[in-house]
């Protein structure tokens, strides 16, 4: 290659770098469209391809059935937790001292108890000043979910029409011989299976037996301390404590030591153990991910990509891996 083509080239390659970093820099505010779309396509793909091949329906008219099929079963749902969160925010702008009541007897009974005081007054008037902000500061990110959710439904709906093409531009310029290519894409789907549909799974099966858990030791707005349980699923090694071990703890410091104690044995021995057996069925059906790399995969995807940081930080960390074995065997182990 003479020099006039090496400067060409590294040049192009130089150009192809800045302009990625600028637009990704611009795009980052729907980063979590773009990755949704990406998830439910891998997890549609073959109905689309079912749909164009064997039934012979024109690639626009399947992507419409399926993008409408994935507002009805994925996003509505979706939308309507947010809805309830939205609607549980409103009375915290509005009422913060209903907030701050349970969080301030739970402090007088302790201090009754011990002679502690862990709640002074200086901290509870900081409480209230910020729980406004906290809403406002919600209710932005939420301003920016409707958003990207407009982004994942215009993306998917192009996506699912030029997929297979994009499929296979994406495999011609992936640095990989076939072989590695193949088994990149195959970690990729296994992984995103896992998580897109595991993950949610685990939430909604753990929130829907907790909330009869909550119901049965008669705790308060069972509706919400279900979807906030169905939450902290997504946390790695608390979890579900996180929302059942603190309520009993005020239960049965407020002296509703059976209710108390009964949620507490309750939330031991049947929500928490849940997660154990459901999350080791799902290994074993889909992608066998380690713990580790789920734990760490979820911290460091929260932190990159919001929500969606969920289903691909681990991806994220799985691929590291996998890269690192690719280079190992393709490079160190030949010379041996």
């Amino acid at each position: 290659m003479s020099t006039k083509e090496q400067y060409w080239k590294y040049s192009l390659i130089t150009i192809i770098i800045g302009l990625g970093v600028i637009l990704f820099f611009q795009i980052t505010p729907f980063l979590g469209g773009l990755l949704g779309a990406l998830t439910i396509y891998i997890l549609v793909r073959k109905q689309m391809i079912h749909l164009t091949g064997r039934r012979k329906m024109k690639r626009s008219l399947a992507a419409a059935l399926i993008t409408t099929e994935s507002i009805l079963f994925f996003l509505v749902p979706l939308a309507l937790a947010v809805w309830l969160l939205v609607s549980k925010l409103q009375d915290i702008n509005l009422d913060p001292q209903s907030i701050i009541a349970p969080v301030e007897d739970m402090a007088r009974i302790i201090k009754d108890k011990t002679g502690y005081d862990v709640l002074g007054k200086d901290t509870t008037s900081f409480i209230i000043s910020i729980l406004p902000t906290i809403g406002q500061f919600v209710m932005n990110g939420i301003s920016s979910f409707a958003v990207n959710l407009f982004v994942l439904v215009f993306v998917l709906y192009f996506m699912l029409i030029g997929g297979q093409k994009m499929e296979k531009y994406i495999n011609e310029i992936l640095p990989f011989s076939e072989t590695n290519t193949n088994h990149v894409v195959h970690e990729i789907k296994m992984i995103v299976h896992s998580n897109a549909i595991g993950i949610p799974l685990l939430a909604i099966i753990q929130g829907g037996v907790a909330m009869i858990g909550y119901w049965f030791f008669d705790v308060p707005d069972i509706l919400l301390t279900g979807f906030l349980t169905c939450l902290a699923t997504v946390i790695p090694m608390v979890g579900t404590a996180l929302v059942w071990f603190p309520i009993a703890v005020y239960m049965a410091l407020s002296g509703d030591w059976f209710n108390g104690i009964g949620l507490a044995i309750f939330g031991t021995l049947i929500i928490s153990q849940l997660d154990n057996l459901i999350r080791f069925i799902l290994q074993k059906k889909m992608a066998d991910i380690h713990p580790l790399i789920t734990i760490f995969g979820v911290v460091i995807g929260l932190s990159l990509f919001g929500f969606m940081g969920v289903i691909f930080g681990p991806l994220l960390l799985s691929l590291f891996f996998l890269f690192v074995d690719m280079f190992k065997r393709e490079y160190l182990d030949r010379q041996k």
